[in-house]
């Protein structure tokens, strides 16, 4: 079970590349939405972004305990669901998309309030709230542009 979560946890080891680990994933999940997952229905990617927070505060638990730290940057499962979050929905074209790359990253490095203290709940919660929170307020501000334009 250890390695599975390590596996999950470092979404299929993405989080193991020394440099910008969470910026590489959400990188890959872009690509991934804008050749791929825009197809899926939206219930069938509700449901995986549902399935992907609980395996991910699960995940995230073991892997953080088992390394003894609070958030380690190895863990990107959260980088995963909160970019997939901020995409639900949207376009697959460019500027929508890499919009929602920028603004998600943007907040999720910032953690302007309250994402820092949610980043404070105990393991896994807030490894993976952290990010539900930035992919929230990045899709507010992106939807609110495309709707205003």
């Amino acid at each position: 079970m250890k390695f599975l979560s390590k596996v999950v946890s470092t979404f299929f080891g993405i989080g193991f590349i020394p440099f910008a680990p969470g910026t590489l994933t959400s990188m890959g999940i872009v690509l991934l939405y804008k050749y791929y997952l825009y197809r899926l229905s939206w219930p069938l990617y509700a449901l995986i972004l549902i399935l992907l927070f609980f395996i991910g505060v699960y995940a995230s638990t073991k892997y953080s305990t088992a390394l003894n730290k609070k958030d380690p940057r190895k863990i990107v499962i959260d980088e995963a669901l909160g970019q997939l979050l901020v995409l639900f929905r949207m376009s697959n074209a460019w500027f929508p998309v890499l919009s929602c790359f920028v603004l998600f990253r943007v907040f999720d490095i910032a953690k302007p309030f309250p994402i820092k203290k949610i980043e404070a709940l105990p393991t896994g919660w807030g490894i993976m709230l952290d990010d539900v929170v930035a992919a929230v307020y990045a899709g507010v501000i992106v939807n609110l542009y495309l709707l205003l334009k």
